[in-house]
């Protein structure tokens, strides 16, 4: 018997038992569509995160307070880093153009009988020109408005809504932490950076933030958690890395370890990919696990088939069939079986892709080659978990499965 009407066969006996069929694959769907969606998902996080961090420019460094190792370790870094740091670059770093320190904390903000809790940034005027925020209406607080410690408040896009619906911001008051502000500016839509949500905060000056909200000082100056520093270009990236580094040290009186680090907008690009990738990996290892268990699902059924099928095996082996053409049946079964869920799996995890781009804001797309990956481990997986089944076929002796009835 040749290979076209063993496959024939396979498909006819398949087809004769569909839903048992449809429930074999299940786990192989189920393997294939995880797979693609995880995959898919996992790219799009990856490259949502490197047009967030590049959405900033491609000469913006950070410096943190603390050191890296400890932040690693999930230690709560020291108040090392002040106001009058990032006043001293603004000052002595030729390769700096702007700079802007900010504190962040978490505020109820209230306007009428409307609360939500959200994301207060207390930052120098240069903090807009760092980040690359557009103004959508009214303007931005100024050097002048920190200098009084203005009680005047900017709003993302998201936490403007949330207080006002339609109505227009700017002029109103609002209360943070029970303090009224006044509403000068709402800023265009601007996304997500690293977990947080900048259309849903509200941005003060530095100074207000630091004496009328958190009241954060320390022996050396007004404590800050963040310093974001902007280069002139990015040929002078290593420039004012290097020249922060050394005037940090001479400000803090440094001898040995670095009690603050400082990160390139490339670092953190090749950072947040490396992250992303790995996790995509493992999440489409922990989806592939479902495509072992289909396979031990199809191993299962194919058993059961052939100690269902004796008499049919014995019967053929009577008029001729040979062990290669039994083992050749049944191999196909199982491949096929593997391939519909494979191809089934398929559909259904590119359905879930497009489902996930319209539900939030991650850019899906179909992965070929994860697509060419699942399908052909399903195939591999069919021919695999289908060799003990087949094997078992072949070597029914006839007179004996003639015999059992």
């Amino acid at each position: 018997m040749n290979w076209r009407e063993s496959l024939g066969m396979a498909a006819r006996t398949l087809t004769a038992n569909r839903l048992r069929s449809l429930l074999t694959v299940l786990g192989i769907v189920i393997g294939n569509a995880a797979v693609i969606v995880m995959v898919g998902v996992g790219q799009a996080a990856q490259r949502y995160t490197q047009e967030q961090l590049a959405s900033l420019g491609t000469h913006v460094l950070f410096v943190v307070p603390g050191r890296e190792d400890a932040r690693r370790r999930g230690v709560e870094p020291p108040a090392t880093l002040t106001w009058e740091d990032a006043q001293a670059i603004a000052r002595q770093v030729p390769a700096v153009r702007w700079v802007a320190a900010q504190i962040s904390d978490s505020f109820l903000a209230t306007y009428g009988n409307r609360t939500t809790r959200t994301t207060v940034t207390g930052a120098d005027p240069d903090f807009f020109r760092v980040q690359r925020f557009d103004l959508a209406q009214g303007r931005l607080f100024t050097e002048w408005d920190s200098q009084r410690h203005s009680r005047v408040v900017v709003l993302g896009s998201d936490l403007a809504w949330k207080l006002f619906g339609d109505q227009s911001p700017v002029g109103q008051r609002i209360r943070l932490r029970q303090v009224s502000f006044e509403v000068i500016g709402v800023l265009a839509p601007k996304g997500t950076f690293l977990g947080t949500n900048r259309d849903d905060a509200a941005y003060i000056p530095l100074t207000t933030m630091a004496h009328q909200l958190t009241g954060r000082r320390s022996p050396y100056g007004l404590t800050v958690g963040l310093i974001t520093v902007s280069a002139w270009d990015e040929m002078r990236i290593s420039a004012a890395q290097f020249q922060i580094t050394n005037l940090l040290r001479r400000r803090h009186q440094i001898t040995e370890e670095d009690d603050f680090y400082i990160r390139t907008q490339k670092e953190a690009v090749t950072i947040a990919a490396n992250i992303t990738g790995v996790l995509t990996i493992l999440l489409a290892a922990t989806a592939g696990i479902s495509l072992v268990v289909g396979g031990i699902g199809i191993m299962n059924i194919m058993l059961v088939s052939v100690t269902e099928r004796t008499q049919e095996i014995g019967l053929r082996k009577a008029i001729g069939a040979t062990d290669r053409d039994i083992l050749q049946q049944f191999l196909l079964e199982a491949i096929l079986l593997a391939s519909a869920g494979g191809a089934l799996g398929t559909a259904v995890g590119a359905a879930g892709v497009v489902g996930m781009a319209l539900l939030t804001p991650l850019a899906a797309q179909v992965s070929w080659p994860a697509v060419v990956l699942a399908v052909g481990v399903s195939g591999t997986i069919g021919l695999v978990f289908g060799v003990a089944p087949a094997q078992r076929a072949a070597r029914l002796d006839p007179i004996v499965a003639l015999r059992s009835v």
